[in-house]
């Protein structure tokens, strides 16, 4: 298809076309009417009348066979693009049968929403460790002049902006961030979601595509070091339940002791507080049930 003519930078606009019904009406009429002539014509008497005659016949039977030509049948989510000598002459997006210059080229472009799930993609991402994620793609073409003219083709320039898309959000956030406020691609998956369709949009923006929504459907440590991050993320769960599990203790002790001074049950000294906030830690920060000891003497024997 020959491009040249069109300008860098074309937008959609409508093309000029009729209703098709009228079209095919006439055409066909055009047809009878030349096959009428041609019979007229061997019937005729006069050299000259059946000359003309059958002459006539065959141009009206050319001239409504190229009518016929002009006519297209568009189907709900289906486009035409319009082309008059490699020059852009508008798209049509009207349904049913419409009839254009037959002397034009048309092109149907699909604008019905498309899926495309990419492979699973290793790569490297903010801290260097290696992982796997793949991704889904619902997207639409939205301005069919700048898909078939600024784009070799619009679909493998999807596919290809989608790979690079999701492969440099990957390089940019950790799959786990280490800091509570950073974002990561497991930890944060709506907000990733959101810059991973600012960016597919910035990209295929160029061959006239819109993205309707965009999702990672993958997303794992690469297996040469999942077992590493495995353990790694266990410790940091066990760590952060033995934080818990201190932080209620204390807070526990520390009402155990304000509960007895205020109600005055017994007067404890520093070196006694000391040791029932010893035995409370341990039985409540302890992983085994508590053993009862009976102590028969004093704290100071």
């Amino acid at each position: 298809m020959n491009t040249t003519a069109t300008p860098e930078g074309a937008r959609e606009f409508t093309a000029h076309s009729v209703g098709g019904g009228l079209a095919l009406l006439l055409s066909l009429a055009g047809l009878i009417a030349g096959a009428g002539m041609i019979v007229g014509g061997a019937l005729a008497a006069a050299a000259a009348a059946k000359a003309a005659l059958i002459t006539g016949g065959i141009l009206l039977i050319l001239a409504s066979f190229i009518a016929m030509t002009g006519l297209n049948t568009i189907s709900p989510g289906q486009a035409r693009v319009v082309q008059l000598f490699g020059r852009y002459r508008g798209t049509i997006r009207t349904d049913g049968l419409r009839w254009v210059n037959p002397l034009t080229s048309r092109r149907m472009i699909s604008t019905r929403a498309r899926n495309h799930e990419t492979p699973v993609l290793k790569v490297n991402d903010a801290y260097g460790n290696p992982i796997e994620l793949a991704a889904v793609v619902v997207w639409r073409v939205e301005d069919t002049a700048r898909a078939v003219f600024e784009v070799e083709d619009f679909t493998e320039f999807v596919e290809t902006q989608t790979e690079a898309a999701v492969r440099h959000i990957a390089i940019e956030y950790p799959y786990d961030a280490h800091d509570e406020d950073g974002l990561s691609l497991r930890g944060n998956a709506e907000e990733i979601t959101e810059k991973l369709a600012i960016e597919l949009h910035a990209r295929v923006e160029a061959a006239g595509v819109h993205i309707i929504e965009s999702r990672f459907t993958h997303l794992a440590y690469a297996p040469e070091i999942a077992s590493a991050m495995l353990q790694r993320q266990q410790a940091g769960a066990v760590v952060a339940a033995r934080k818990q599990i201190v932080e209620g203790a204390v807070g526990m002790v520390e009402l155990a002791l304000t509960r007895l001074q205020e109600e005055d049950i017994v007067e404890l000294d520093a070196e006694r507080k000391a040791a029932m906030v010893s035995n409370l830690m341990v039985i409540l920060c302890g992983d085994r049930a508590a053993q009862p000891v009976i102590n028969a003497g004093t704290l100071y024997q």
